[in-house]
This record gives C-alpha cells, sequence and structure tokens, in this order.
C-alpha cells in the first residue's frame, strides 16, 4: 500500500487521495443501473466492491460490455427481422416502430444477462 500524504488545511491534517482513472470516466446508462441494483438487492457485494475498490471497475465493465452486446444484438435481430434501408426509405413509420420494438427486446436480454444477474 502506498504512504499517504497529507495537506494542512486550518487546523487539520487531510490526506490527498484523488480518483483512479476508473473514477474519473463517466458512467453510462447500463452502468448507473447496474450500480443501482446492486445497491438495493445485493449489498453485500456492492460493500465488498466498494472496500475492495474495483465498484467503478465493475460498473464500467458492464457498461462496455452491455454496449457491445446491444450493438452486436441490434444487428442480429434487424437482420431476423428483415428490417432493411430500403423499408427505411419506403415506410420509415413502420421502420421506427420496428426498430423500437427491436431495441426494446435487446435491452430487455441485456438487462437479464448482465444487469441483474
Amino acid at each position: 500500500m502506498s504512504e499517504l500524504i497529507y495537506k494542512r488545511n486550518g487546523d487539520y491534517l487531510l490526506p490527498e487521495m484523488g480518483l483512479t482513472e476508473a473514477e474519473r470516466r463517466p458512467l453510462g446508462k447500463y452502468g448507473i443501473m447496474r450500480q443501482q441494483y446492486l445497491e438495493q438487492n445485493r449489498p453485500g457485494l456492492y460493500t465488498r466492491l466498494i472496500l475492495s475498490g474495483k465498484l467503478m471497475e465493475h460498473l464500467q465493465e458492464i457498461d462496455t460490455m452491455a454496449h457491445s452486446r446491444l450493438d452486436s444484438l441490434m444487428s442480429l435481430l434487424t437482420k431476423q427481422a428483415g428490417v432493411t434501408e430500403e423499408l427505411k426509405a419506403r415506410d420509415q413509420m413502420k421502420w421506427v416502430g420496428t426498430m423500437n420494438a427491436l431495441k426494446n427486446q435487446a435491452e430487455e436480454m441485456i438487462l437479464t444477462e448482465l444487469i441483474y444477474a
């Protein structure tokens, strides 16, 4: 463990502590959802991750995995549903409705697999 450096602030000595690289990066939607799930439903795991200093790293990893999984699922689901650029040009409302339904389906899979697991 590294030695702490203290800075005098009035009558007090306060440790100079900075953020790690993972803590500097903002959390995305799925990282925040995972944090809320852990905090409310898995307090033991949440506390253990905080105390080990790995919470932000875990949340960033979940967020990254969820976004890459969303991209791959959307690609697969659009191919299976036959959603094409031709449909987008021909009937935009149908294309938007179908894409929204597919995104909701993909997000439900991600929530089940990654966020609430």
